[in-house]
């Protein structure tokens, strides 16, 4: 037991805190549960309405409340027991997936019930990502911070491999309403994280700040530090071309698995089996960039990895556009999940590590509404031009466009580079 101690403290120092280690077993859990229902909602989605736009509009209602809430969250957030405010807001998401659950077994589901429960799912995870985010440090400290962002990282990706490869084994042996089950199954895994957040005891918690001005004075403290710090005001720059023009391309793979990769013979167990294969493929590319951060999370190799991550997405994607075999495809798509992890882990300590503790949870909501706040509009644009030009020509497009603008900062701003060198 103490080797095994003296190894986590080694390798992995943000493990050897008894809280964080509650935690992250709670939150991977959970995670799995919840890549289960993202990979099989789309599918199921697709199937009842058969529009590209209907992904979109879905994508649009589970991020269109960041868009409005995380900047007033990252400042209501500081004012509040984090712990407290994330215990609430997951049990809001498991009711809210219970239900999503019960429309789905009772076979009555249609696509406004899905964009209204995903509606609900994205208010209460504007709010709980800021909280969440904002909680590590009171966890492990600043010292193994990177090491949690990280390791938090590593959780949510082997979910994202584990997830879809659990789903393609449900919808196989349950034929009838399988994914009615997955959404239950997701439900009660939010449970693992509720339970253990009460067992937690963050030892770096600072107190909770009292009120002493208004929401927009704070805000606007929380904006002037991003005009006065160019290369995090940078960095949130290219989260928001993120949100627009590259994620919403992953809600569009149920389009890619069932009309790109087409097949003489295609049944629903194989086009099911496709789509879990791409999503699985984008899980494991994400799990191998959060692994090999959390092992190696050193300053000196930032720079080079925020740009590497930011390259192998935005290619990725052009590739993808161009792509009409499943194998290149699959490891496209496992390319751009290791570009996507890398360089959002990599901005989210970069971030994290700068920003004074007072002002966290107001510059992180920032970075939030710049990634997914904008992410709907993204989601709506991708949705109807996929529908209206075609996925390969949207892929095309949103690819170019991404390296033009995220390219052009890394050349003409370097200074981007320079707080992660």
């Amino acid at each position: 037991m103490t080797s095994l101690h003296s190894f986590l403290a080694q390798r992995f120092p943000a493990l050897a805190s008894r809280d964080f280690a509650i935690f992250w077993v709670g939150h991977l859990l959970s995670l799995i549960g919840s890549s289960m229902q993202n990979t099989a909602l789309p599918l199921l989605a697709y199937r009842i309405s058969g529009r590209p736009f209907d992904l979109g509009l879905i994508g649009f209602a589970v991020t269109l409340p960041t868009f409005f809430l995380a900047l007033p969250g990252g400042v209501l957030i500081e004012h509040v027991d984090k712990r407290k405010a994330i215990i609430v807001l997951q049990t809001v998401m498991m009711l809210d997936t219970f239900a999503l659950a019960f429309l789905a077994l009772s076979g009555v589901i249609q696509i406004w019930h899905i964009v209204i429960t995903s509606l609900i799912l994205g208010v209460a995870t504007a709010f709980e990502i800021t909280a969440r985010q904002a909680m590590l440090i009171e966890l492990v400290g600043r010292e193994s911070l990177p090491n949690a962002i990280a390791l938090q990282s590593t959780a949510f990706n082997i979910s994202r491999v584990l997830g879809p490869a659990l789903v393609a084994s449900a919808l196989l042996l349950v034929t009838k309403n399988g994914e009615g089950w997955i959404f239950l199954i997701n439900g009660i895994s939010f449970m693992t994280i509720i339970i253990g957040l009460f067992f937690v005891r963050p030892r770096y918690k600072a107190p909770v700040a009292p009120r002493t001005r208004s929401m927009l004075e704070e805000f606007r403290e929380g904006a002037q530090y991003l005009f006065k710090n160019s290369s995090v005001g940078l960095i949130v720059i290219i989260a928001a071309t993120l949100g627009i023009f590259a994620f919403p391309i992953i809600q569009q793979l149920p389009v890619v698995s069932t009309n790109i990769l087409k097949q003489a013979g295609d049944t629903k167990s194989i086009i099911d089996l496709r789509n879990s294969m791409l999503y699985t493929a984008q899980g494991a590319g994400a799990l191998i960039a959060a692994f090999s951060i959390a092992m190696n999370n050193t300053q000196r190799w930032r720079g080079l990895r925020l740009i590497a991550g930011e390259a192998a997405l935005i290619l990725g994607i052009i590739v993808l556009g161009l792509s009409h075999s499943l194998w290149l495809t699959i490891m496209t798509i496992a390319l751009m999940g290791w570009g996507s992890v890398t360089q959002l882990a990599t901005m989210n300590t970069l971030i994290q590590l700068q920003v004074p503790d007072t002002l966290r949870g107001r510059v992180f909501s920032i970075y939030l509404w710049a990634l997914q706040g904008v992410a709907p509009f993204g989601s709506l644009l991708v949705g109807w031009m996929t529908q209206t030009l075609s996925f390969s020509t949207t892929a095309l497009i949103c690819g170019v466009t991404s390296l033009l603008i995220i390219g052009g900062i890394q050349v003409f701003r370097p200074n981007v580079r320079q707080i992660a060198g």
